[in-house]
């Protein structure tokens, strides 16, 4: 069965295309391996959070227990955001002279808006949300953003840490230059702004590379846990219909060039058969859809899971765990 296969995972991702059923699926999974004896943490990445709503509580950027064993958090773009340039200003007015600091912070007001901000606090946040979860927990399951958002955040790993390996570059270039210049540092004696300058750069540079080694370390070690098959595992959550398959296609190709492992696909709300002849033309349709899903992605088709529709809404712990034994267990 499905928790069998993915108990000893540490690290699940649930992606797919937006309304297919991941938070359901996520906690749901999330609820049976608690139920194992586990301690798991369910995160959500999904800016429109629903974990909190499937769970009947509020969840926030704090660990909440959801029930013996099982612990959320929900983390929110616009609050990431802040708290990492707030972390960047204060890194960068150690490192800066006194008379930049008002000069870093409209820098830094200005990147709010930038193109990328976003995603780049997020893969920091969720670097150092798995870096403590796996230190607390036996499993941390991410309930992603639609496919989209979720395959650039999995990019972003080896851009950024490419990104910081540029910067550090360019601060030793700026180091020898500093070196070459502190030869005349003799000739502005007099000048305290100038001497102060040089006297402070070789602290401040050790800090600098400190604090751009610690990022790279970071996004590296997140690089080799999403690329980790035997930690990691990717579930695609889809219904059986044209454009979630096409969705899933898509994203099975991307995340094989990535080197991340797909664990499994899970096609949920299935439609029953002789009930009505407008419920077997669904089931119909549907099992046209999955048939060219499985021809697009022979010759290794992912072990597919199928979850029949629900006649019921699944809301709280209760619901969540007997869903869980009945088709994941």
């Amino acid at each position: 069965m499905l928790l069998n296969i993915l108990k000893n995972r540490r690290v699940l991702f649930f992606g797919g295309k937006g309304g297919v059923g991941k938070t359901t699926l996520a906690s749901a999974t999330a609820a049976g391996l608690a139920q194992q004896g586990r301690r798991i943490l369910v995160v959500s990445t999904d800016p429109a959070h629903n974990l909190g709503h499937l769970w009947e509580r509020e969840i926030g950027a704090k660990p909440v227990s959801l029930m013996a064993g099982l612990d959320g958090i929900e983390l929110d773009p616009g609050s990431t955001v802040d708290e990492h340039l707030k972390t960047v200003e204060n890194s960068l007015r150690k490192l800066m002279p006194e008379r930049l600091h008002k000069e870093v912070k409209r820098h830094l007001e200005q990147a709010r808006e930038a193109p990328g901000m976003v995603e780049a606090a997020l893969l920091e946040r969720i670097a150092v949300t798995l870096e403590t979860g796996l230190a607390h927990y036996d499993t941390v399951i991410f309930d992603t953003a639609p496919t989209g958002h979720t395959t650039r955040l999995l990019e972003l790993p080896e851009l950024m840490a490419a990104w910081t390996d540029g910067l550090l570059k360019n601060r030793e270039r700026s180091g020898n230059f500093t070196r070459a210049l502190g030869q005349f540092k003799a000739v502005d004696a007099d000048n305290d702004v100038a001497s102060n300058l040089f006297e402070d750069e070789p602290t401040r540079d050790h800090e600098m590379r400190a604090v751009l080694m610690r990022r790279q370390d970071r996004f590296r070690k997140l690089r080799e846990i999403l690329t980790d098959g035997e930690t990691t595992a990717f579930m695609i959550v889809l219904t059986a219909e044209r454009l979630p398959v096409l969705e899933t296609i898509e994203l099975c190709q991307r995340l094989h060039d990535l080197q991340v492992s797909v664990g499994g696909l899970i096609v949920n709300r299935r439609s029953p058969r002789g009930e009505s002849a407008l419920l077997d033309q669904r089931a119909k349709n549907e099992d046209e859809h999955l048939a060219k899903l499985i021809k697009a992605l022979q010759p290794k088709v992912p072990e597919i899971k199928q979850i029949p529709l629900s006649a019921n809404e699944i809301i709280g712990g209760q619901e969540l765990v007997h869903f869980s034994s009945a088709y994941l267990g």
